[in-house]
């Protein structure tokens, strides 16, 4: 262990945490107080180091999407796994059913079950621009609404080209918590940039 903190560059302490958390699996047992670990662990390390410190899930997100990743799942249960632990749980009956009815039609033809994650966000975020006075006059819904399907489009053929289903599923998971972040990141590049251009 002495030697995966040093390799990892994370304190002895914190591998023992994600033990007994079981976010990494145990080393092969060679004594009573000493076990070996490789190269998997190092990965799952750096894995569960990313959820936490730039995906910003808590432990038991990041336990929930690894079991996900480690479990004979299909992809469309892990999506929902991943989507779920970087969502705020919303009721539906806590949203105004015409917030409902205005994502709904901005999401026609979409294949989404009324329950996901991002149908419910998204209608309280129309909510919240409406309740502060902002409105859609040029087809800003419409163009988020496209950016996202490009968005999807590029996660799912990243995922179709790993080889196997443990790797898809890793993919899935980093895709989209990750993905969050390099999402909202890139945005705020590409807002700096396009000012630069409008109002130089």
């Amino acid at each position: 262990m002495a030697e995966l903190s040093t390799i990892s560059g994370i304190p002895v302490a914190t591998i023992k945490y994600y033990l007994r958390e079981k976010l990494l699996p145990v080393g092969a047992s060679e004594t009573a107080n000493q076990a070996r670990y490789g190269a998997g662990h190092l990965d799952r390390l750096r894995l569960i180091r990313a959820l936490i410190d730039v995906g910003g899930l808590s432990v038991a997100s990041a336990r929930s999407v690894l079991e996900a990743i480690d479990s004979d799942a299909s992809l469309p249960e892990v999506f929902k796994v991943a989507q779920h632990s970087v969502s705020v749980t919303i009721e539906p009956g806590d949203l105004e059913p015409a917030d409902l009815a205005s994502i709904d039609a901005l999401l026609e033809g979409w294949h989404v079950s009324p329950e996901n994650p991002g149908r419910l966000a998204a209608a309280r975020v129309l909510s919240a621009f409406r309740g502060v006075g902002q409105t859609d006059d040029r087809g800003w819904f419409v163009r988020y609404a496209e950016a996202a399907l490009l968005i999807a489009a590029a996660d799912l053929d990243e995922i179709e080209s790993r080889s196997d289903r443990a790797a898809k599923a890793e993919t899935v998971v980093v895709g989209t918590v990750l993905g969050d972040a390099l999402i909202s990141g890139l945005r705020r590049a590409a807002q700096e940039h396009v000012t630069s251009e409008r109002y130089s």
